[in-house]
């Protein structure tokens, strides 16, 4: 497996669907720098609270001028159905075959998506990163820690 880009390493570029109409990494980070958000399924309970955390903590993202984007390989018709159950404000896009999940290092060997956060800054390279253990997520404080000090 991939480990992807590594910190200071051009993030590949992509377009994919999402909840929100087609997404371009390239196109989002002209509004700023990107929080690809990489979770292993909708409505799991650990993903649940993981990005429901973020919901309820926009702000801090708001004020990093972070962009929150949510990715893994499920269909569309799962992501909108997540994202309306749980009010979810930001895009989750769809990856089918997990390519995307595969070139960020954030799919397992069953391809499914691991649990990884990557900041794409403006100029299209990842500024930070994090891979957790699926049990395990970083909440919206723990990266405002981790990111505050990063040029973005």
């Amino acid at each position: 497996m991939s480990k992807g880009p590594q910190v200071g390493e051009p993030a590949p570029d992509f377009t994919l669907p999402s909840t929100e109409g087609a997404f371009t990494l390239s196109e989002s980070l002209e509004k700023g720098p990107v929080l690809l958000v990489f979770y292993p399924g909708d409505d799991t309970p650990v993903c649940t609270r993981q990005l429901c955390n973020y919901r309820d903590n926009l702000d801090v993202f708001g004020h990093l001028g972070i962009q929150v984007i949510a990715i893994n390989p499920q269909s569309e018709s799962s992501h909108e159905r997540f994202a309306e159950k749980h009010a979810l404000p930001f895009p989750l896009v769809s990856d089918p075959g997990a390519a995307i999940c595969k070139d960020y290092g954030a799919a397992n060997f069953l391809g499914m998506a691991k649990r990884a956060l990557v900041l794409v800054d403006r100029e299209g390279n990842v500024a930070w990163r994090r891979t957790d253990l699926p049990i395990f997520h970083q909440s919206a404080d723990d990266i405002r820690k981790a990111v505050e000090g990063l040029e973005r």
